[in-house]
């Protein structure tokens, strides 16, 4: 198969779980292509994009820069290479009254512009993220690209473009996409009730590489620290805020702590601050990004891992955080949130400990349980393990992911080789 993947900015340090179905496609001797918004020039890549030589497969779609009067002198520009050659690509990306915003800001005539004379052609076009089903969509329609559209769901883009945007913000692509695979049931229901069709909906979970990720039972330090770590984006959306405030509630009963935050965002500035206005700044440490095998290295040495997620002020949910699959393959001990599809990999007091959103107090009564009774997190630990390895192991979901592109596009060899033939009514994600 061909498959183009249409997604944000890459290579990017907090998405391998779009990285790990690219590569695995790649293994499976798939050809691939990928399509996205140029990162910044300084980020970290993971070793995986120099390894499969994945930048000299991407095609970058420039983005419309923030001044106005910049980008329309640049879109003009644009225009005046392409009309004569693509007038009708050319008056469908200006038409706002079936692409909206997308086209009122020029996204897509600047989409186009990367595009030669003739089409490029694939089997499957798989966006990630909603807005980019819409760009991908749009690609497809203006002929720039052929292929079956396929749209993968992960949280924010269905929960804040709701609000931001309208119930029905989604409804031109489930119209013309042919399928959506929502990142758990969670989301599912809510595609259902923004109007998509349920019969071209398919749960399909994220995952990781479990052989990445050594499993070990949990204990603390010889002198007793016991070390608490996050990875994540510092945003809003994902609590770090409220694990602050909760461990130093704990710390304030005298136990030992530490407590590793890896990752960086608009509010590592602010939480920086609140572990000094609490008094617990030597204890909390902020590591910024780091690649992969740095944070496995900081995993290894980690007691329990906290992942406290809540709804922004925006409405922005998460999805279900792939950190807390490794977390969890790893034999760590999780606390987490009532939120989003969490609750389908957390078990409540079976693999993890789950609190609702923003309450403190209950996050520092879990973390106590947790140091009080190591064997209750070991426990949880070899659980978390066994619940990963079944449900979220990214080789069994990219085998399947190969089955649902191979039974969509009609391809022969997907029944010969024992394959699912496209029926979503039958299709069921890995128990």
């Amino acid at each position: 198969m061909r498959v183009a993947f249409v997604i944000g900015k890459f290579p990017s340090l907090s998405e391998t779980f779009i990285l790990d179905q690219i590569t695995g496609l790649i293994d499976r001797g798939h050809e691939v292509d990928i399509y996205a918004e140029r990162p910044r020039s300084t980020q970290k890549a993971h070793p995986e994009v120099k390894r499969y030589g994945l930048i000299r497969r991407t095609t970058y779609l420039p983005t419309p820069p923030k001044s106005i009067l910049l980008r329309f002198f640049l879109a003009l520009r644009i225009i005046a290479g392409a009309i004569f050659v693509h007038p009708a690509i050319v008056m469908r990306a200006l038409n706002v009254r079936r692409y909206g915003r997308h086209a009122g800001s020029m996204r897509l005539i600047y989409a186009i512009a990367p595009f030669s004379r003739y089409p490029r052609h694939y089997d499957v076009i798989h966006c990630h993220f909603g807005p980019y089903g819409q760009l991908g969509s749009f690609l497809r329609d203006a002929g720039l690209i052929t292929g079956k559209v396929v749209t993968t769901f992960h949280g924010a883009d269905v929960s804040a473009a709701i609000l931001r945007y309208g119930q029905y913000v989604y409804a031109q692509l489930f119209s013309s996409g042919d399928l959506f695979l929502p990142i758990s049931e969670y989301w599912r229901a809510r595609l259902i009730e923004m109007g998509c069709p349920a019969e071209k909906i398919v749960v399909h979970r994220m995952g990781i590489n479990c052989d990445n990720f050594e499993f070990k039972a949990r204990c603390p330090d010889i002198d007793g620290t016991v070390r608490f770590i996050s990875v994540c984006r510092l945003v809003e959306k994902k609590g770090i805020e409220y694990a602050i405030r909760a461990l130093a509630m704990l710390v304030a009963t005298g136990k030992r702590l530490e407590y590793d935050v890896v990752g960086d965002g608009p509010l590592s500035s602010d939480l920086k601050n609140l572990a000094l206005e609490l008094g617990v700044a030597e204890m909390v440490k902020f590591h910024g990004w780091r690649e992969r095998e740095e944070v496995v290295a900081l995993l290894e040495r980690a007691s329990v891992f906290i992942a406290p997620s809540v709804t922004s002020s925006s409405g922005e949910q998460e999805g279900v955080p792939v950190a807390l699959m490794e977390a969890m393959a790893m034999g760590l001990p999780v606390v987490s949130t009532w939120h989003s599809g969490i609750p389908e990999l957390v078990v409540e007091g079976r693999n993890g400990l789950l609190v609702h959103e923003r309450d403190v107090v209950a996050l520092c009564e879990k973390f106590a349980y947790l140091v009080d009774n190591p064997d209750a997190g070991a426990e949880f630990g070899r659980e978390a393990r066994a619940m990963v390895a079944q449900k979220y192991n990214i080789k069994t979901l990219n085998d399947k992911l190969v089955q649902l592109f191979e039974g969509l596009i009609g391809n022969p060899s997907a029944s010969q080789s024992g394959a699912i033939v496209l029926d979503l009514r039958n299709i069921k994600t890995p128990e």
